[in-house]
C-alpha cells in the first residue's frame, strides 16, 4: 500500500460524520466530502440515502435507486434526517458559520454565496462542515454574519446539532462544557501548534490529542479505484 495522503486521511474524516447513521440523507457540500459519504455508505453506513442533488437516491456508482419529490425532501431536513456537511468562508469557536458577506453586512469588503439554505440547514438537521484550507481568516473569533447557526444561537431548536468540523489540519468538535470548539484529532504531519497558529480564537485542547485515523487497506482501494479513481480529491487538499 502506497502512502496515505493528507487528502485521503480528510476523506475518512469526512466519512466518519455518517458512521452509523442510519437511513438519512447525506447532502455532501465539496468533492472530499462526497468521496467521504459514498465511502460511509459502500462501508460502515449501508443504509445512509445518497442523491443526486435534484430529485433522485442513487447508488455509490450513480445508479438510480428511487425517487426524491421535493417534498418528502424538506420532510426529511425539517424531521432532523439529513446530514448536511456546508462549506465555510467563515467559523467561530461556537460553530457559527458565514458564507454570505466579509465585513460589515451594509458595506461589505466582500459579497459571498449569501445566507442560502445555512439557517434551515442548522436547525433542522445535523450540520457539519468541511474546510479545505484552515487559515485565521477562516477560524474567526466571531464570524461578519451569522448564516449557520453554532451552539450559543440555537436556543435549544430541537434538531440542531453539529458533530464534526473536518479541516486539512483535523478535525474538531464541540464537546465542552461551553460548547466551544475543541481539537479533535490531528492529521498525521500535523501539531497542535499549527492549528493553533491558523485559529484565530482559543481551541479547547485536549492533553493527548489522537491523530485522525488512517483508511483500512479495503476503504483505500474503495477510494483510489471505486470511487475517486481520478483523484479529484486532490483538487482540495494536495498534500
Amino acid at each position: 500500500m502506497t502512502e496515505v495522503t493528507r487528502a485521503e486521511y480528510c476523506v475518512i474524516a469526512c466519512a466518519e460524520a455518517w458512521r452509523d447513521a442510519g437511513e438519512v440523507l447525506a447532502s455532501p457540500m465539496g468533492l472530499i466530502p462526497s468521496v467521504g459519504a459514498r465511502l460511509a455508505r459502500l462501508t460502515f453506513s449501508p443504509d445512509l440515502l445518497l442523491t443526486d442533488g435534484e430529485a433522485l437516491l442513487v447508488t455509490p456508482d450513480g445508479t438510480v435507486e428511487g425517487w426524491l419529490p421535493y417534498r418528502r425532501h424538506l420532510a426529511l431536513v425539517t424531521e432532523g434526517r439529513r446530514h448536511v456537511m456546508m462549506g465555510a468562508s467563515q467559523i467561530d469557536r461556537y460553530g457559527n458559520q458565514n458564507i454570505s458577506c466579509i465585513g460589515d453586512w451594509e458595506r461589505p469588503k466582500r459579497q459571498l454565496l449569501g445566507v442560502r439554505g445555512a439557517p434551515v440547514n442548522t436547525l433542522n438537521n445535523p450540520t457539519s462542515y468541511w474546510i479545505p484550507r484552515h487559515s485565521r481568516r477562516v477560524f474567526v473569533e466571531k464570524v461578519d454574519m451569522v448564516c449557520g447557526v453554532g451552539y450559543d444561537h440555537a436556543a435549544g431548536a430541537r434538531y440542531h446539532r453539529i458533530p464534526r468540523v473536518v479541516s486539512d489540519l483535523g478535525v474538531f468538535d464541540f464537546a465542552t462544557p461551553d460548547r466551544s470548539m475543541r481539537l479533535a484529532s490531528l492529521h498525521p504531519g500535523v501539531t497542535v501548534e499549527q492549528v493553533r497558529e491558523a485559529t484565530s480564537f482559543e481551541l479547547a485542547v485536549p492533553d493527548d490529542v489522537p491523530r485522525t485515523r488512517p483508511p483500512t487497506a479495503e476503504e483505500l482501494r474503495l477510494i483510489r479505484e471505486v470511487i475517486d479513481p481520478g483523484n479529484t480529491r486532490a483538487r482540495e487538499v494536495g498534500a
